[in-house]
């Protein structure tokens, strides 16, 4: 990238650490594999990595697991960050993982089917980060994803979204459940465009709130264990408003690792 070429975006604090990202990396590889799997010679960006290529790593580690021939690129605003990955690399090579300078435009050599973006649209205001969805999601491949969300330093707590060229699809709340209050913790973890919409007359605040009252009521399963709370939760909330006309994803495979995925309807801003 030239001196004239200034990266678009603004560096983040580039928290980061070993398997803070692996709930939404696991949830990539099980419901993403179509994407993934496109198109001969499929490209995955994490966008915005941080000061470690360590999730970039484990990305690549994670999805070439399902997508053999995936490349992986690692994209940082940051030079020295950048210099970090390349120097990962020459001690521990791996083929087809590769890391640049860059940022929202994406300096890459064709449309990739997966984007990550995790915790970097979280110093932007909800304007920019719409921005960001639609320069995103017009650099996607047809049939590839945007994942876009935030969790908390140890990957405990998550919320993501996915988005397709077309505009968003779902919405992801994910837990670790033994350390989980309540649904409605999750909040704080909203993504960008949702987290200042958490009050009343707003879908999302309708949803937690639905999702709190279901909590309570099926504590008795509590007795059980967190994971039995949870399902009974989500399969109550499954039937109440407001995501009845929009159930959702996953069903209980995804449910019993304390996730939830519901169609962006359930929650889009009004």
């Amino acid at each position: 990238m030239t001196r004239t070429q200034r990266p678009q975006g603004e560096i983040t604090r580039g928290t980061t650490a070993p398997n803070r990202l692996r709930r939404i990396d696991r949830w990539i590889a099980a419901t993403q594999r179509q994407a993934l799997r496109a198109v001969p010679g499929p490209l995955a960006v994490d966008l915005g990595y941080g000061a470690s290529p360590i999730t970039t790593v484990e990305l690549y580690e994670r999805l070439r697991a399902v997508s053999p021939d995936l490349d992986v690129t690692g994209i940082e605003i940051d030079p020295d960050r950048v210099a970090r990955g390349v120097a990962h690399l020459a001690a521990h090579p791996r083929p087809g993982l590769t890391f640049r300078r860059g940022g929202f435009e994406l300096p890459v050599d064709r449309p990739p089917v997966l984007i990550r973006a995790l915790n970097v649209l979280r110093q932007y205001d909800e304007p920019a980060a719409w921005r960001a969805w639609d320069g995103l999601r017009a650099r996607l491949h047809p049939a590839g994803v945007l994942v876009e969300g935030t969790c908390d330093e140890i990957g405990r707590r998550a919320t993501w979204t996915t988005l397709g060229p077309e505009g968003p699809r779902t919405l992801t709340l994910a837990a670790h459940l033994p350390t989980l209050e309540r649904p409605s913790d999750l909040a704080e973890r909203l993504p960008k465009t949702l987290i200042h919409r958490n009050v009343p007359g707003e879908r999302i605040h309708a949803f937690l709130t639905a999702f709190d009252h279901a909590w309570a009521t099926t504590s008795p399963y509590s007795a059980f264990g967190p994971r039995s709370h949870w399902i009974a939760a989500v399969r109550l909330l499954a039937t109440t408003h407001p995501v009845h006309t929009h159930p959702p994803h996953g069903a209980h495979p995804r449910w019993r690792l304390g996730e939830i995925t519901v169609p962006w309807p359930t929650v889009a801003p009004r």
